[in-house]
């Protein structure tokens, strides 16, 4: 009679530890998506700001020559110095991310009128009660010159705070490249996993830049904490579609 044979045990698919690999995998490689993410919208915002800054100063800094040539008034320097002001911070806007926009928005919703500006710089040079319209007109001017010179001045503590977002951003976007170089130097096909993380990263940044647009829609302005919700769950969808579809 013929003895049975056992055949050698297979090592169970699925196991506990391959599940456990997979996860810290997915985990890492989600992080490093996200990391390229958050540095494109933190250097963009701040190269923004840095833009805002400047093109401000020289705006201010060219009507108070005119000015001061006799090229122009004061109350025209004074309100052309605030429209234009107001117009370069809405374009700046729309060339900031859309967390870059909410932040903005939370901060100032909408730029002063040439009467607010003027109302409390009379109450600042003058004191409580002070009205324009009774000051000398050297004194007018003066308010008016002061007005050119604050549209020409941006949050020092805000620009300082953008400036550090800008060293840390293009941190993590070294950070991010260094991991996709890690991944390539260790594949196989090198070819293939340059191109996948090319496509993944570039996936990632896209879906969250359009996932922080759509968020803003639905929270409003002034929602920077939905806005960064919605840019990561973006970009990491549209990164794992990508990934999948690679």
């Amino acid at each position: 009679m013929a003895t049975a044979t056992t055949a050698p045990a297979q090592p169970a698919t699925g196991s506990a530890a391959d599940k456990d690999r997979s996860a810290f995998e997915t985990a890492i490689w989600l992080i490093k998506v996200e990391m390229g993410n958050a540095g494109t919208y933190m250097t963009i915002d701040a190269n923004a700001r840095i833009a805002y800054t400047r093109q401000i100063d020289a705006m201010a800094n060219e009507l108070r020559t005119q000015a001061l040539s006799g090229r122009i008034t004061w109350a025209q320097a004074a309100q052309q110095a605030q429209d234009t002001r107001n117009v370069i911070m809405e374009v700046i806007r729309g060339r900031s991310t859309p967390f870059g926009r909410a932040m903005a928005q939370q901060i100032k919703a909408e730029g002063k009128t040439l009467n607010e500006l003027i109302a409390r710089k009379v109450q600042q040079l003058h004191g409580p009660g002070a009205q324009f319209d009774r000051l000398t007109g050297t004194q007018q001017n003066a308010v008016y010159a002061e007005i050119v010179k604050s549209a020409g001045k941006s949050n020092p503590r805000v620009t300082q705070t953008m400036r550090g977002l800008s060293r840390a951003g293009r941190g993590l976007i070294v950070l991010s490249l260094a991991m996709s170089v890690y991944n390539v130097a260790n594949a196989q096909d090198k070819v293939a996993a340059t191109g996948r993380e090319v496509a993944v990263t570039g996936a990632g940044i896209g879906g969250g830049m359009a996932g922080g647009a759509l968020a803003g829609l639905a929270c409003g302005p002034g929602a920077p904490v939905c806005v960064a919700v919605g840019a990561f769950v973006g970009g990491a969808l549209a990164a794992f579609g990508m990934d999948m579809l690679w």
